[in-house]
């Protein structure tokens, strides 16, 4: 059932489908409410960065585990809620992304323990199912921290605890659920400094309390559509990544910029908009407003039409979205040849964010490659599958990222397979990894010798910041191109060049005998090549090294050894 179906539903339509007690299909019912919600309001999760770096994809990663973990029970025709639940559970697990998508999924495992042989749940059931949902997500964290996801689930299953006290409505629960999540959430920035001095609250939170409330709406009667009528700033409004956000069946990206009549209503205008379109954005500025929508090829002039009547159009911009993807994977999936591994040796498995590095990675000897790093992070099933199929039990793998160590060592833990992951946090360190591989190695030997090679690289990160903040005690304007050293913030600057040796000091570059400076899919060889010899005169006694590293959104990943 699509989102305007089930949005479609008569009020009595809807309490049929979720009848208390809740069995099988309605909690199907239920779980697609929370997705289709997350999914509606998934920007507005992606933008509450920590950091002011173009890559927010926690909204992402959470909307692709709930799709796995509904495409899991999609077609199901069991009553039986414990039964759904196990493979809600399952279907999260395999699609889990990112930290925030494998902790949903530990919490979707829990909730599943809690109805074990259950045919139907009430309310009290709903309790329990959430306190062991809290219960096993903290214990899926080596070191849980508060002011995150983890607290939210927390503050909900207690409050689940205390409501049911009172009553036996499911609505009034997820009510007072909702209501205790909305705090917990905006209680975040108080438990987790970094959240305060960036000024958002956490972003899996704020991802789960929208699953809940996407069920809340939908007993209500509620659309889960159209998301919560929101204008930005006009200097906050991003031109999406393509590759990223394209939903099925939405091939154009339009952006208008006009100037509203007085009679201009935002709410109708959303309204309307979301009858054409999906992915729709707002934003206002000096009287201008500038909107953002994504739309079917027979759709895409009718966002210009409806808003020529509702004011004067100053600008439209529109792109292709299938043929930006189909021109950048032709180019990612050149041919790589990697390593063919024999038996009993050791293979290597490593997630690369850009295809310059793979093919770098492939140099070096990996024997499988997994596109994914600071965005678009892989799920646990493409980690497993990865390597399930290598004709050798003794597997490393290399995360590269730390959004990614999480999914990778669940895919470890869920094959009989000898696999070690090497908790490499980016991509330098990756490759300083690889550097110690013998594939007829001893095993512990070689993981020993690759874990000790990370603390040899130190690295660096050049990107643009995407709003304005002081974290880390730099302070940011948006637009500013902005350095980070081991992922902490040390500069912003009006330059990549500036950038790039403000870095270099702060990371103490003099100490070190190699500079590796692997530039992105937004520049130009011979702009990397200028950089590189501006750093050769400053640091004439280093070996300068330059490659393609095809990433999106950073100018430059550096490597100093």
């Amino acid at each position: 059932m699509s989102a305007v179906e089930i949005t479609k539903l008569s009020a009595s339509e809807r309490h049929k489908l979720i009848s208390v007690p809740i069995d099988g299909q309605g909690m199907k019912t239920l779980l697609e409410a929370g997705m289709i919600w997350l999914k509606t309001n998934q920007q507005t999760v992606n933008r509450l960065n920590v950091f002011p770096v173009p890559d927010g994809d926690t909204g992402t990663n959470m909307v692709l585990t709930m799709q796995a973990a509904f495409d899991e029970v999609e077609n199901s025709g069991s009553n039986n809620v414990g039964e759904l639940a196990h493979a809600i559970a399952r279907g999260a697990l395999m699609g889990a992304r990112g930290n925030s998508g494998v902790i949903l999924s530990q919490i979707w495992r829990g909730f599943a323990r809690a109805l074990d042989e259950k045919p139907t749940i009430v309310v009290n059931d709903l309790a329990q199912a959430l306190t062991e949902a809290e219960l096993t997500a903290y214990k899926g964290v080596v070191r849980p921290v508060e002011g995150t996801i983890l607290t939210v689930i927390k503050d909900i299953a207690a409050q689940a605890k205390a409501s049911v006290q009172r009553t036996s409505s499911f609505s009034e629960v997820l009510a007072d659920i909702v209501e205790a999540g909305e705090a917990s959430v905006e209680r975040t920035p108080d438990l987790l400094p970094i959240l305060k001095q960036a000024g958002v609250v956490d972003s899996g939170g704020k991802g789960l309390l929208f699953i809940f409330e996407g069920m809340w709406r939908f007993i209500n009667g509620d659309r889960l559509d159209k998301p919560t009528t929101e204008v930005l700033p006009l200097s906050d409004m991003e031109m999406e990544n393509a590759m990223e956000t394209v939903e099925p069946g939405q091939d154009y990206e339009v952006v208008i910029d006009f100037t509203p009549e007085d009679s201009f209503d935002l709410e109708n205008y959303y309204e309307e908009l979301s009858k054409i379109g999906t992915s729709i954005q707002v934003g206002e500025g000096d009287g201008m407003y500038r909107m953002h929508i994504h739309v079917p090829l027979e759709n895409r002039y009718q966002p210009i039409d409806h808003t020529m009547g509702l004011g004067t159009i100053q600008k439209v911009m529109m792109e292709n979205l299938i043929a930006q993807m189909e021109g950048s994977s032709s180019k990612k999936n050149a041919k790589i040849t990697l390593s063919q591994v024999k038996p009993d040796e050791i293979a290597v498995v490593a997630v690369s964010p850009g295809h310059g590095l793979s093919r770098i990675f492939a140099s070096l000897g990996v024997a499988a490659l997994v596109q994914g790093g600071q965005t678009m992070n892989p799920s646990i099933k493409e980690l497993l599958a990865s390597f399930e199929d290598l004709p050798t039990n003794k597997v490393i793998i290399l995360p590269n990222n730390k959004n990614i160590v999480m999914a990778a060592r669940e895919a470890a833990s869920m094959t009989v397979k000898n696999v070690a992951v090497i908790p490499t946090i980016s991509v330098p360190q990756g490759l300083s990894a690889m550097f110690r591989l013998i594939p007829d190695g001893n095993f512990d030997d070689i993981v020993e010798a690759m874990k000790e090679a990370v603390a040899d690289v130190e690295t660096g990160e050049i990107t643009i910041a995407t709003r304005t903040v002081e974290i880390d005690d730099v302070q940011v304007e948006k637009g500013q191109v902005i350095a980070l050293h081991n992922g902490k913030m040390v500069t912003s600057a009006k330059s990549v060049e500036e950038a790039c040796e403000a870095f270099l000091v702060a990371a103490e570059a003099q100490d070190f005998e190699r500079i590796t400076l692997f530039y992105g899919e937004d520049m130009q060889h011979a702009k990397a090549i200028e950089i590189a010899d501006k750093i050769r005169s400053i640091y004439p006694g280093h070996e300068i090294e330059v490659h393609e590293g095809g990433q999106p959104h950073y100018q430059l990943i550096i490597a100093l050894e």
